[in-house]
């Protein structure tokens, strides 16, 4: 469709009928002002326009992708919006339009040939999961690309908007509700700015990249970010989300009955797992075992009327299952590894190499490798941590098995600490 506005004797062409219209004032040169309004944002209604969107930029490398959505109310993440960008075109899709079909989109997804630039993606690649049951790729991670090139630890959008375009943005409307129709024209605004400057920030950072030799360094983490398993743990394994609370073998086989059934049932009601029962709740459960009603009612950790609710006898029918359960069945308590001795002074020494490798390269030091990864390197040489695979291994890995295992040492000149290669002697020196 296309429709042709005038103002002051100016025509104004309607491209499409999904352009939002901005009021614009322009000075002539006599000083008069006149009013105009010009088609600036394409908001996508339907599958067709959709469909004719996501064909567009197929003819491009590479799209820029965000979303917003709602989860405070559902355990599935409601999504609200979708904005697309390429090349020299940008558009907002209303997913909450009637009738509007996504396989124009998850095609687009899927497509090999175009990479999916996202901010943070792990939120918005989820969606995509849940609504087709595969993961986009390929994808590009400005956040995580960003530590990669020296911008610190996990950089907000804004900020790195504003350190590589120097552009301001506003944020005002962080905390829109979504789903509520019809949306303010600030409100979109806010949502397209999402993927507008990003596809400056992708195209810096990409450059940047290759000029440094590094981008083998983000593919490998963008396929652990593009694995299916990120996005889809089995509800027989959600006790892996909760604190190692229990001392007991039977409390544990309790404790992994409860996530369980407290992961199915609010997969299936679609409502938040704290809507259920809270992480605290199942702790204090599986330490009281309650087998009657009254027990539940008198537990202050549940909702006042949980033991009305139709989920109180589900919790008596687990707790008897366990309790019912031959205790030689029962999972054993993982048992806290020793640390050996001198580990916490290797730590210490680790972590002063650590921030010497990201002076040097400009490296965020927790896309390197975090304290724990670092306490198990001294522990154990042989550590399956990242720190001691692929680009890491040969950034920070290597150095730190030669100096803990005194193959280097660390020395202190010039007003900083420097890494000293010790020959054979002194390394069996060391090694005593």
């Amino acid at each position: 469709m296309t429709g042709r506005l005038s103002s002051a004797g100016l025509d104004i062409h309607l491209l499409n009928s999904c352009q939002v219209l901005t009021k614009c004032v322009i000075f002539l040169a006599d000083k008069r002002a006149i009013f105009v309004y010009i088609a600036v944002m394409q908001i996508i209604k339907t599958t067709e326009e959709l469909s004719e969107a996501c064909e567009k930029i197929t003819q491009h490398p590479y799209c820029t992708v965000d979303t917003e959505f709602l989860r405070e109310s559902t355990f599935w993440p409601e999504l609200c919006l979708v904005q697309l960008a390429c090349p020299g075109d940008e558009w907002i899709v209303d997913v909450l339009a009637k009738d509007m079909d996504f396989r124009p989109l998850l095609a687009l997804m899927k497509n090999e040939n175009v990479v999916k630039v996202f901010h943070a993606a792990r939120q918005d690649i989820e969606i995509m999961y849940h609504l087709s049951g595969e993961v986009p790729h390929p994808v590009f991670d400005t956040q995580v690309a960003a530590m990669v090139c020296g911008y610190g630890d996990s950089i907000s959008y804004d900020q790195l908007v504003y350190r590589i375009t120097g552009r301001q943005l506003d944020k005002s409307s962080r905390f829109t509700d979504w789903s509520k129709r019809p949306l303010s024209q600030k409100q979109l605004e806010y949502a397209l700015a999402d993927v507008t400057h990003l596809r400056e920030v992708y195209i810096s950072i990409k450059a940047n990249l290759e000029e440094q030799n590094r981008s083998h360094w983000v593919a490998e983490e963008m396929e652990i970010l593009t694995s299916p398993e990120t996005y889809d743990m089995p509800p027989e394994n959600a006790w892996q989300r909760l604190k190692m609370r229990v001392r007991k073998p039977r409390e544990l086989a309790l404790m992994k009955k409860l996530a369980h059934w407290r992961e199915e049932t609010a997969r299936a009601a679609n409502v938040p797992r704290g809507r259920i029962i809270r992480d605290d709740a199942i702790y204090d459960v599986c330490s009281r075992a309650p087998t009657r009603m009254e027990q539940l009612s008198d537990m202050r950790s549940l909702n006042r009327g949980f033991d009305k609710s139709r989920y109180g006898p589900e919790i008596l029918r687990i707790v008897s299952e366990v309790k019912a359960q031959d205790p030689n069945s029962f999972p054993k308590i993982p048992k806290p590894k020793q640390t050996p001795e001198g580990c916490a002074a290797c730590t210490e020494m680790l972590k002063v190499l650590l921030k010497i490798t990201v002076e040097k390269y400009g490296v965020a030091a927790k896309i390197i490798a975090t304290v724990d990864e670092l306490e198990k390197i001294a522990a154990d040489n042989n550590a399956d941590v990242p720190a001691l695979h692929g680009w890491r291994r040969e950034l920070f890995g290597n150095t730190a098995l030669d100096l803990k295992n005194g193959k280097i040492a660390l020395g202190y000149n010039n007003r900083s600490v420097q890494i000293v290669k010790l020959d054979s002697d002194q390394s069996k020196v060391a090694a005593e």
